[in-house]
């Protein structure tokens, strides 16, 4: 057994083996230590090699799955090898064989995924000027691929996706950062050959070449197709029926977002960790998963065509004026078909799996009659795809328990009267105790004997037995089986074949209903491409009627396309923000078109800039998906990226300064932003010293203004930004409101036209908790500064500064000079501000 399971290990080296014995999967050697290690099992040992115990560890087959997902979590692979020999026919071990390797990106397990994100496998292949990219979704059997200019766009499509794995060329030179990622494996180079990858492909999808797939000129995309298509074979160990062919996407053909973006704008996940406060968070109430993972992909690759985004709209205006919580009652009836059907390809679909389909192709004539009424063109083109499928159904009705348990081999999956031959075993093994009792009434008055009986005995089987007196009376057909001392034992031909029949029937009735279980799946296969096409449709109904329920309910408003380049934005409001807010939130205008296409954003800390950045990139997602924004009303023209410079932190393993990882992130704008690109900026050059990152703000602000024109929303500390209109004719100045009451600082978060008259940045440190002390000896040196800037600016001022308390006198004393000398005529606001908490901090000594 050692020799064959060494043997099988020798083939998967790098692959925890789950080497199945009985009724567990047997873990040896390395494996076993790491498996104990990695999901707490016990290790032991088992017999000895070389004169040393050979480490084991083990899980019951009943419970693999649990320990699989476990271990996919982790990053690993898992071979499981299974016992596909008979026991009562080998000599030796039984013939075993790795039937799949399981894998974090070919998972297709209800138990291993996450019901409502896709779960990718992807392949990239670098080339002398672009790079290609290909990514598999196998639970669904979505296969694209893609080509970008360069390693930041790679390091996009990658922070979209979020593969499970990625497979690289290991001798072809990708970034340092994809191969440390989890779940990168290197493949050798020959599994990205040309070639190879165009014959596996033409194989796969059954045609002789690959000009209908819309990849003319992807050659690097193809190579990398290749490549992955080598790996999920290898992997799944079988035919991949529902890899029919591939989609070539175009990245022109939606908005563009760098990696930072993805991560500033909090997407689909969050900073934080609380996926629920992201914009997928607070837009999906979709009824199915497949729903779900739909609206996520459409969030992460927002479409420029202004054809198909006003086809949505349309849509989502019919169904919120019609209303949608019908449809969407009757779409939480639907089951995950996507990714049902994907296993029913696969042949691992199980019992509970196919009840669901049934049921759910059950629900499609209600479906069909509740989208009749709808007007919609994009509705009536999913309803048609969404069509009935009554002979499935009926089949998967008749065949099928209501309740099947979880897998075909603890039987009871095929309901009564579908098969014959399956009821009549199932009535001998339910019914041989009756059968019996009959068999002897019958036997004993067909011969007359009343002496006859009717036995059992696991040496001899079923028989007749009569007595000694009575045996010579006993029929001819009855054979002689046994001779005891007071009774003769007989079998017929009708207890023969009753015989074989019970004592096989329950093997038999199993290996019969596997069989019609087979033909079941047999039978889906032949129509998986109209199911899969239902579920599509099915998924984008759940996603439009997602967005009308959003639209109600949040008081979302239908977005105007115009060809002009413009955002005009009117109340808008932050999609996330305004979920979690106790208090109401406090809308905002936003107006950018080609006479105003920079605004200098100013405004204390915490009141509200990055807030109102944020909210107009996140509208203009959701307008470019198809949904209604959180606006009162919001005019939108083309769109072909956006990029945000928002917060940073050091790139420790890349041995990057926060200063440093701020400059990049500025580069790509300064480098890659169009005139129909939106540009989020915030404190651009706080990395460095004052006079520097003054200088780079400015100058990377007239850039953008005068050379890119982009729509840019640019958020600073630098006062002397504000003076960038008085230069730039379609720059404008605008700033957060703020006022201070007392010692208290009030945040407006209203957006005002001009800049701000002061950051208030000693007040949100008090609010923060910095001692008072720190706040008061701060203040006095922010005064001292200010004086001395003045004094170089316009000449000498007023001093303000209070003279100490003198020793000998009271504190009132130096109080009250102070106060003889002032010119209160000559206070500016800010000094008067600065004498009143002097006052009081005089007082307070």
């Amino acid at each position: 057994m050692m020799q064959q399971y060494l043997g099988l290990k020798a083939e998967h080296p790098d692959t925890l083996l789950f080497y199945r014995m009985g009724d567990f999967y047997e873990l040896f050697y390395d494996d076993a230590r790491r498996a104990a290690e990695l999901i707490d099992i016990t290790l032991t040992t088992r017999g000895k090699s070389a004169g040393e115990p050979i480490p084991m560890a083990g899980v019951p087959y009943h419970a693999v799955d649990s320990y699989l997902a476990k271990l996919v979590k982790l990053g690993e692979s898992v071979a499981i090898c299974e016992q596909i020999g008979d026991p009562a026919a080998s000599k030796g071990p039984v013939e075993r064989k790795v039937v799949r390797i399981v894998t974090p990106g070919t998972l297709t397990e209800t138990s291993l995924l996450q019901e409502r994100r896709d779960n990718a496998v992807a392949a990239v292949v670098p080339a002398r000027r672009e790079i290609g990219i290909a990514w598999l979704d196998l639970s669904a059997g979505r296969f694209l691929v893609s080509q970008v200019p360069d390693e930041a766009a790679l390091a996009a499509e990658v922070e979209r996706l979020q593969p499970a794995e990625i497979l690289y060329d290991e001798e072809g030179g990708v970034p340092g950062w994809l191969a440390e990622r989890p779940g990168a494996r290197g493949r050798p180079p020959w599994h990205f050959d040309g070639e190879t990858a165009e014959r596996l492909l033409c194989e796969q999808f059954g045609t002789r070449d690959l000009t209908g797939f819309g990849v003319d000129g992807l050659e690097i995309a193809i190579r990398a197709a290749g490549g992955l298509l080598e790996y999920v074979r290898n992997t799944q160990r079988g035919t991949l029926p529902h890899i029919d062919g591939m989609a070539a996407e175009q990245p022109d053909d939606a908005i563009l977002m760098d990696a930072a973006t993805r991560r500033n704008l909090e997407l689909d996940r969050s900073l934080s960790g609380h996926d629920q406060h992201t914009l997928a968070g607070v837009m999906d109430t979709c009824r199915t998963a497949m729903g779900s993972r739909l609206l996520r992909r459409w969030i992460n690759r927002p479409v420029r065509s202004h054809g198909l985004i006003g086809a949505r709209y349309d849509a989502v205006a019919d169904l919120l004026e019609r209303g949608s919580e019908e449809l969407r009652g009757l779409l939480a009836d639907i089951g995950d078909l996507e990714r049902i059907l994907s296993r029913v390809a696969l042949r691992s679909a199980r019992p509970r799996d196919l009840r669901q389909l049934g049921d759910s192709l059950g629900r499609l004539p209600e479906l069909a009659r509740l989208l009749a009424g709808l007007e919609a063109p994009r509705l009536a083109e999913l309803a048609a795809d969404a069509a009935e499928h009554p002979d499935t159904h009926r089949l998967l009705d008749a065949a099928l328990v209501e309740n099947p348990p979880m897998l075909i081999r603890d039987g009871g999956v095929v309901a009564a009267g579908y098969d014959a031959e399956l009821d009549e075993l199932r009535d001998i093994s339910a019914n041989a105790d009756q059968y019996l009792v009959d068999l002897e009434q019958r036997e004993r008055e067909r011969t007359g004997l009343p002496t006859l009986k009717v036995g059992y005995n696991r040496v001899h089987g079923y028989y007749i037995e009569i007595s000694k007196t009575q045996a010579q009376n006993a029929p001819e057909e009855y054979t002689r089986r046994q001779t005891l001392k007071a009774a003769e034992r007989f079998i017929t031909p009708e207890l023969k074949r009753f015989e074989d029949q019970v004592l096989s029937a329950r093997e038999r009735a199993l290996a019969r209903e596997k069989a019609l279980y087979e033909g079941l799946i047999d039978a889906l296969h032949q129509g998986l491409g109209p199911l899969r096409r239902t579920a599509a449709a099915l998924a984008e109904l759940d996603v439009l009627a997602c967005f009308a329920e959003r639209a109600g309910r949040l008081g979302l408003s239908r977005p105007a396309l115009s060809p002009e380049p413009r955002i005009a934005i009117r109340a808008g409001r932050h999609p996330v923000v305004e979920r979690v807010l106790d208090t109401p939130f406090v809308p905002n205008d936003l107006q950018l078109d080609d006479e105003r296409r920079l605004l200098i954003i100013t405004g204390p800390n915490m009141g509200g800039k990055s807030t109102y950045m944020r909210q107009a990139a996140l509208i203009v997602i959701l307008a470019h998906i198809g949904s209604f924004v959180p606006a009162d009303a919001l005019e939108i023209g083309p769109v072909d990226r956006i990029f945000t410079r928002i917060g940073a932190s050091d790139d420790l393993a890349g041995g990057r300064s926060t200063f440093m990882v701020e400059m990049t992130e500025t580069a790509n704008i300064l480098h890659n932003a169009t005139p129909a690109s939106l540009v989020l900026m915030d404190e651009i050059g706080r990395g460095t010293s004052t006079f520097d990152g003054l200088s780079l703000a400015w100058a990377a602000a007239h850039h953008i203004a005068t050379r890119l024109r982009a729509f840019t929303l640019f958020a600073t500390h630098y006062f002397e930004l504000t003076a960038l209109p008085d230069e730039l004719p379609d720059a404008a100045n605008v700033h957060l409101d703020a006022t201070s009451h007392g010692e208290r600082l009030i945040f407006l978060h209203a957006v005002k036209p001009g800049p701000a008259n002061q950051s208030y940045g000693l007040e949100v440190a008090a609010l923060a908790g910095v001692p008072k002390a720190v706040i008061r000896r701060a203040r006095r040196h922010l005064e001292q500064l200010e004086s001395a800037r003045h004094q170089r600016d316009h000449g000498p001022q007023q001093e303000l500064a209070l003279a100490p308390p003198a020793e000998e006198g009271p504190p009132e004393d130096a109080l009250r000079e102070t106060l003889e000398d002032l010119d209160p005529d000559a206070l500016s606001p800010r000094q008067a501000l600065d004498l009143i908490y002097k006052l009081k901090d005089l007082a307070d000594d």
